[in-house]
Formats: structure tokens, sequence, C-alpha cells
């Protein structure tokens, strides 16, 4: 029905376009035409404009949706009216005679601008009204960025029927682009005009659509965005733009990860494919956040067979059936064990012989290890020394230990743990390389039964490559922080922060994993591999992002408190001591620590005695740590 009525409009439009053409050119008398002129006109005009409107039709001018026309339906109205402009004075002359100049020009200014109107006439009507007006129940949204992202998330947003948001106003840095308009929205300036903007046009939304940003630019840009009490969401990246498909579905809301500033660390995947592949690997602590995802990172490069060790079989299962779901054809073996048991780890090895070893498994919550320091001592250094025992003599090739920055400088027996555990693939490192495998001494007579011995076994055939990699805290890992402000926020507040002024590192789980893979890659046998952290990150103001990402004001609408630092908890974590030095890679991210030497022999002999002290859960604990970690220092209460 439409299309009749635009027809029948475009049909009269045509008649009166050169009519009025005709007029003017007479001063606007009619009577002042001459009849040589009218008569053709009229006998002409209207065989032309029927035949105009088959044109039309076949060039569809009848089939676009002028609600949403753009600048694509202009040019391609202006055309068609251009074209049948050249027609009509090329028929009109031939057929009935020289017309007026002006008769020409004039009518084919008046019949573009006649068939434009209902074409644009609501197009237009609707980007008036968005610069001041949204519809009920909508949002008035800031878009920053006016490239093709953003041109594509505005197009979407004036085109989306079940969309009552209007964009309000665009911010940009390009300096070129600063008072001009974008589809009927006014660019205002760059970031600098993102605060005042907020104020000035009323905005309670703000897109990020600039996915070719880096971190560092997103996080400045989000630190202002932060300011404001706007719901803030960005593009994720830049594969919606070269595919096309870039919406305002695309949209995300921002996470924590976005405020870090740093770019993700790259692996080289085919080094990582070229050395999983094939193969066998073990995973120990494989339900937890690291080890599921080194889980899955592994199934992904083809191992001959992956097996997961966890002592909690809720994890373990959530795992397993993730991994089968998804890798059908992956041989995979999910174990309940304890990597204190140094028997049933002696059993594992023996049936499984893993090639690759990473060991994730270790109790990491500090507060709760201050209180049971035996137990830390239990799973973390000797669980360590039980599986890495296990691994040499069961012809591993490579043992990656998981290790922690809490580890450098500790003030807590968790990190004083993980600095004993490094010491130990560190020993075990050192004695193969010098070729005194069989100088390490197992640790095992405190089971019941008869204490595993290796005789018989060729020492001088072992080739296992012992590497620790150091990690930051993990965002989203179980325990961390974030997960904790989120259920605190969710239940109303208030935020617990230990202190104002405390820094933690950061890194994702995927870059966590990824220094794993790579550290298994880069491995020569004894190093410790740190992450370039970048700067640290103030953990109260994590928190208030937190909260304005969640939509509410800090200290207004959800409350921060100050709840004093945990025992053993200092104010900032060390990534290296200073001892112990740099060296690069082939990634500038990741470094490697010089190891620091010490004693092996008093070391592994004075490992008997803490032994026997933690099965015995004698409290004196601490002042054996203290004795074989120098750099152990227990905070005060």
């Amino acid at each position: 029905m439409i299309s009749i009525l635009l027809a029948v409009y475009d049909f009269l439009s045509i008649c009166a376009a050169y009519f009025l053409a005709l007029w003017l050119r007479f001063d606007g008398v009619f009577s002042e035409i001459p009849r040589e002129f009218l008569n053709p006109y009229l006998s002409f005009i209207v065989p032309f404009a029927f035949g105009a409107l088959i044109c039309f039709y076949f060039l569809r001018m009848y089939n676009s949706m002028w609600r949403f026309a753009g600048s694509a339906d202009f040019v391609r109205v202006f055309g068609v009216s251009f074209l049948v402009s050249l027609l009509h004075a090329a028929l009109i002359t031939v057929c009935c005679g020289r017309m007026p100049i002006s008769y020409y020009i004039l009518g084919a200014g008046f019949q573009f601008t006649f068939l434009a109107i209902p074409r644009f006439g609501f197009r237009i009507v609707q980007l008036l009204r968005s610069r001041t007006e949204v519809a009920p129940g909508g949002k008035r949204i800031m878009l920053i960025g006016a490239g093709s992202a953003g041109q594509l998330i505005l197009k979407d947003i004036n085109q989306a029927r079940e969309i009552h948001d209007s964009v309000v106003c665009i911010i940009d840095d390009n300096p070129n682009k600063w008072q001009r308009w974008l589809d009927g929205v006014p660019i205002v300036g760059g970031r600098e005009e993102i605060l005042r903007a907020v104020q000035e046009y009323h905005v309670n939304q703000i897109f990020l659509a600039i996915p070719s940003a880096t971190a560092q630019q997103k996080r400045d840009i989000l630190a202002i965005c932060n300011e404001t009490d706007c719901d803030v969401k960005q593009l994720p990246g830049m594969y919606q733009l070269v595919t096309g498909e870039v919406t305002v579905s695309d949209m995300k809301d921002v996470s924590v990860e976005d405020l870090l500033g740093r770019e993700p660390v790259k692996a080289d995947l085919q080094e990582v494919f070229q050395q999983i592949n094939g193969r066998v690997v073990l995973v120990t602590g494989g339900g937890g956040s690291i080890g599921s995802e080194l889980c899955r990172q592994i199934a992904a490069h083809r191992p001959k067979r992956l097996v997961i060790v966890d002592i909690y079989e809720n994890n373990a299962y959530a795992i397993q059936l993730e991994l089968k779901e998804k890798y059908p054809d992956l041989a995979l073996d999910t174990l309940i064990a304890s990597v204190r048991d140094s028997r049933r780890m002696f059993q594992i090895f023996e049936t499984y012989r893993p090639q690759i070893v990473y060991h994730a498994a270790a109790h990491k919550h500090v507060p709760l290890m201050e209180d049971s320091p035996c137990e830390s001592i239990k799973n973390n250094v000797l669980g360590t020394y039980k599986t890495a025992y296990a691994a040499m003599l069961h012809g591993c090739e490579r043992f990656v230990l998981i290790s922690t920055d809490k580890a450098v400088n500790p003030t807590n027996v968790m990190g004083a743990s993980k600095r004993l555990c490094e010491m130990v693939v560190q020993s075990f490192d050192a004695r193969i390389k010098a070729g005194r495998a069989a100088d390490i001494p197992q640790l095992f007579t405190h089971e019941a039964g008869r204490p595993m011995k290796a005789e018989g076994f060729d020492f001088a055939s072992v080739r296992t490559e012992f590497v620790a990699v150091r990690f930051g805290n993990v965002l989203g890992s179980n325990g961390s922080v974030i997960p904790i402000f989120r259920r605190q926020i969710e239940h109303g507040g208030p935020v617990t922060v230990t202190h104002p002024d405390i820094i933690r590192y950061f890194m994702t789980i995927p870059e966590a994993v990824s220094l794993v893979m790579l550290a298994g890659t880069y491995a020569k046998g004894g190093e410790i591999f740190v992450l370039d952290m970048g700067s640290p990150v103030k953990i109260d103001t994590l928190a208030r992002n937190l909260i304005r990402l969640s939509g509410f004001k800090p200290d207004v609408d959800i409350k921060i408190e100050y709840t004093g630092l945990r025992p053993g908890e200092k104010l900032y974590e060390e990534k290296l001591m200073a001892e112990e030095g740099l060296q690069k890679t082939e990634n500038d991210l990741i470094h490697i620590g010089n190891p620091v030497h010490f004693d092996e022999k008093a070391f592994l002999e004075n490992l008997k005695g803490l032994m026997a002290a933690a099965y015995a859960n004698r409290e004196d604990i601490r002042d054996l740590l203290i004795a074989m970690v120098d750099t152990y220092h227990p905070a005060m209460d």
C-alpha cells in the first residue's frame, strides 16, 4: 500500500516539478507562459511521468525501508533522479521542441527535491529528535569513537526498532572531527570532554567503540568513564569490525581486567604445540583455577594422554565433564589423589609415565596457612618433593612448578613454603646436572608400611628438567579478591579492603597459563620464570572501580571498610628477590630469575627435620622456616 501511495506521489511530483520550473521561468504568472512552451509540456508530461514510474520500479525505488534511509539511499535517489532528468530533457527536446534552459535545470532540481522529501523526511525528523529527545524508558548514550566501529554502532542503534535508546553525543580524540556531526549526532571533543558532556547531555550509558585501542589507552579512557555514574560497555575486539558484524549486542560490560592497562601476554602456541603434541602430560591440582585452565589449554594441543590429579573430587569431576564434552577423542584420566601420599604418586607415575608434569597442587590462602602452618609444609613443600621425586624416577622430561610472588621475601607461612618449593626444584635440578641425582634423599620414612626404595635404579640416566614459574595474583581465581568483592557488592556491601594503600600485581588466568606453557618451552632446568605484570594496582582502587562497574557509587551506595592487614600479609608484593637478577627470553614480558645459590646439602638435610616437625604438628615450625629461608621475616601482629 505504501509503495502505491509513494508511486502516486512520484507521479504528481514529476508533473509539479517541471510545471513549477516553467511557471517560475515566466515570473510566476501562468498567463505569461507562451503556448509554444505550455502545449509541449501538457502533451508530454503525463506519458513521461508514467514512464518514469516504470524506471523507478526497475531501479528499486520502491523496495527500500526509507525509515532507515542512509547515505547509500541518498546517492541512489540522486542518481535515479539525475538519469530521469536527462531522459526528460532529451525526449521533450526531440519530440516537442526545445524548452527554456531554466526549465531543464529547475525542473531537475525540483524533481530531486520532491522525490527526496518523503523518502528522507521521516529519517531527518528522527535524527533531529535524537539530539534532544529519548524515547520513554530509553537511555541517553555517549559514544566514544567516531571511526568505523562507532559509525556501525550508531547506525545499529538508529535502525533497531526494539531499542529505545539514543546516542546524544560522540567523543573522539581526533581534533579534525570535533564540532562536526555524524548522522545528526554532535562530536563534542576528545576524552577530556567526557565528564562535561555527560553532565550537559544527561548521559546515563557510555559505549566505548575503539576496538583498535591499546590496553593502556582503554584503561585511561575507562578511568575517566568510571568517574561518572554511567553504565559503561565496550566492543570486545577487532574481529567484529573485520567481519562487519558490529552491533549493539556485541557490546559487553567492562571488566576489571580492562582497567589493568596492560596488553595480554602472547604465547607462541606453535612452540607449545610442538612440545605437548603426542606426549603424556600430568597436571596436579588440575581442578583448581590455574590447573583447570592448564588442562583446557593442554587438551587443545592434542597430547597423547592427559592425566588430571586432584584431591577435591568436585573440581576434578567438573573439569573432566567439560573436557570430555569439548574433546571427545581426548585420552583423559582423572584421578583422585593427594600429592602428600608418595605411594599413590609413585603408583600414578608408574602407570602413566608422564613426560611433562605441571605441578599446580598447593594450599594458597595466606590467612588459613598462618593458622595451619604444618599443613602448608606438608602439602606445599613435601607434596612438591614427593611429586618431583616420582617424576625423576619415572623418566619425566620436564617438571614445572607453579610458584607465586609471595615467595619473594615472604612474610607469611604460605610464601615461605612456596619459596621452599622453588628451592626443592632448584636442588633437584642442580643435583641432576652435577650427576648426583642418587644423593637426593627419599623423605618417605614417615609413611606407614615399607619405605619405597630405588634399588637398582640408574640415577645417571635421569634427565628431568625442573623449573618454577612465579605468578602474581590471578584475577577471578578461587579465593581472589575479585569474586569476593563481587559477592559483597551483590549483598549490598560493605566491600572489605585490608588497607587503603595495599597494592598487588595482577594477571588473567589465560596469561598465567600461557606463562606456564612457555616455561616448559623455554626451560633448560633450574630457572624461575617471572612475568612482567606491568604496574601494580591498588586494591582500594580495584574495589572502587568494581563498585562503579556494577552501577553503584563507592562510599554512597556501597560502603568500603578497611579491616587491617591480615596475619602474614604485606602492603606490596615483589616479583623477584634483589639478588636473583633477570635474564630476557624471546617474549619481552617473560624473564628468568638467576637462581640464588644456597647450600643444597644442608637444605636437604634440614628438610628432613622440617618434615618430621610438620608431621608432628610442632608449634615451633616457623622457627624452622626462618632457619631454612633466609628471606622469610614473619609479619609482626
